[in-house]
């Protein structure tokens, strides 16, 4: 299998699916701003998601993905067969149960993580209701979770990497034609969230039916906990939970001292983190969906140097295209914030506040992406408790720079403390690779260094130059123009950067990889 053009498969999917996101988010700053409501909607949603992340993309899938390959490599069809359906009995039920009780427990929750919202009641109200109507998609996302897993370690990376664009489309229904007929429009998000849940189910089912793989769920709640594997997985699981979800914890915490800051605070922490998932999805997600096999399937078959070789293969790629897309979000922060969302109730007093965060995030791109990388390198190897104990070191570690950089700040100080903790996480988890001999860098990362600074320098040059030569709020008059503008700035600062790099003697064939 070639990596670097599975790589650009699963990225040209999750382009697609950033796009849709961010016409979804363009056209929600349309319909609603950023107000007391919005927010409201984006508390409600976070819950969910939060608890979609630990159940589903986050702790679930790298416990289980290194089990499932283990099974699929040493113990045959059936039992491989045998084991998806028991997990999937087990998490589905697990996240109906779970569901069930955010929807008894919604007021409750809401108080906890987002108490300032009870300064507006309506708002408040708004985000309870909404949070019991949005819960059951975690069960839902439960499911395509684990197809997921399952039609990666089949090397099916497509289906997976575009379901996201399922959601994304019922947001853009919701924002353009189901809002006409609410009484309170912000409910038609709501409703959005669990169509799209939905689709993303349906669309699995065809290709886990090819492979032979359609879980079957039992109705007994407690069978599948029967399964050794499944054992052994939530064993795995259950530390996970803390290693993956730490930024996510960290989020929600920030969620709860954003609603306090001001009315729209956590709105555009949230149109900054949009941003910032682009490069993050694009590069961190699929670069950790492709490595995580390939990785158990290295380690399950005891070849150390193919380990190795796919790390170093990721941690450069993720140099050479995360950093450039840092500076560039730290340059282009304004332009872009206006060009995509300056648009209806979004003013210009919101751009200014969206674009500070977005700026605060770009300092933690790198180390955000490169936790992606890294801590799948732990997990192939059913090693849980080291990104545990880091993890909850960042999570205090953020937490205590939350009270630096928040009074100096505001809400972009949020977002700063995110993006320093993920790089403070990715310090500690190369050095846990490095002192257990696990990973070895090949030769050449100083001159590579050395030439991606002088690429990133020229990128940085370019861009800041060429922005500041528009009044990007002014151009609102003329929005094709504004965006033409952007993206046009956007491809001359990557000729410069990728120039550049050609003129020191880097060439694509360099970062081609195979796996077995």
């Amino acid at each position: 299998m070639n990596l670097l053009k599975t790589l650009a498969a699963i990225s040209s999917m999750t382009m697609l699916s950033r796009v849709t996101g961010l016409l979804r988010e363009s056209l929600f700053a349309r319909a609603f701003g950023a107000s007391a409501y919005t927010d409201a909607f984006i508390v409600a949603f976070r819950l969910p998601n939060l608890l979609r992340r630990l159940f589903a993309e986050g702790a679930f899938s790298q416990a289980f993905v290194p089990i499932l390959s283990e099974y699929k490599t040493q113990h045959g069809d059936a039992a491989t067969k045998s084991l998806v359906d028991h997990v999937a009995t087990s998490l589905v039920w697990a996240t109906v149960l779970t569901s069930l009780v955010g929807i008894v427990g919604a007021p409750f929750l809401i108080t906890m993580i987002a108490g300032g919202l009870e300064r507006d009641q309506g708002a408040f109200d708004a985000s309870v209701v909404m949070t019991r109507m949005m819960f059951p998609y975690i069960a839902c996302m439960s499911f395509v979770a684990l197809a997921g897993g399952v039609l990666n370690t089949w090397r099916q990376f497509k289906i997976p990497a575009f379901t996201p664009v399922l959601l994304n489309l019922s947001f853009i229904f919701a924002s353009l034609v189901l809002v006409e007929f609410f009484e309170q429009p912000i409910y038609a998000m709501a409703v959005a969230v669990c169509v799209g849940g939905l689709l993303q189910v349906a669309i699995q089912v065809p290709s886990l039916v090819r492979i032979g793989m359609l879980p079957r769920i039992s109705l007994n709640p407690i069978s599948g906990l029967r399964d050794s594997g499944v054992r052994r997985m939530l064993k795995k699981m259950g530390p996970a939970v803390f290693a993956v979800s730490a930024a996510q914890i960290s989020l929600l915490i920030n969620t709860s001292i954003a609603a306090g800051l001001a009315a729209g605070a956590v709105s555009a922490l949230q149109y900054a983190d949009r941003l910032m998932e682009f490069p993050t999805a694009m590069l961190g997600v699929a670069l950790g969906t492709i490595l995580l096999p390939s990785l158990s399937k290295a380690n399950n078959e005891g070849n150390a140097d193919e380990y190795t070789a796919l790390l170093n293969w990721g941690m450069r790629l993720t140099f050479l295209l995360a950093l450039p897309a840092a500076v560039g979000m730290a340059t282009l922060a304004e332009p872009m914030i206006a060009a995509l969302f300056h648009y209806g109730k979004f003013d210009a007093r919101d751009i200014a506040g969206s674009a500070m965060p977005l700026m605060a995030y770009s300092a933690g791109l790198l180390g955000i992406i490169m936790v992606k990388i890294l801590a799948p390198a732990f997990y192939a190897r059913q090693d849980v408790r080291t990104p545990v104990r880091i993890a909850v070191g960042v999570l205090v570690a953020t937490q205590l720079m939350n009270l630096v950089f928040v009074p100096l700040l505001g809400v972009a100080g949020l977002a700063l403390s995110i993006g320093l903790g993920a790089c403070i996480n990715a310090v500690f988890l190369y050095a846990g690779l490095r002192r257990r001999g696990i990973f070895t860098p090949q030769p050449g990362w100083l001159a590579f260094f050395c030439k991606l600074l002088v690429g990133v320098a020229a990128l940085g040059a370019v861009s800041w130059f060429a922005q500041a030569r528009f009044d990007w709020v002014a151009m609102q008059a003329t929005p094709l123009l504004r965006l033409g503008a952007l993206l046009a700035i956007i491809v001359v600062s990557a000729f410069a950067y990728f120039g550049v790099l050609a003129v020191l003697g880097f060439r694509p064939r360099d970062f081609k990889r195979r796996a077995a």
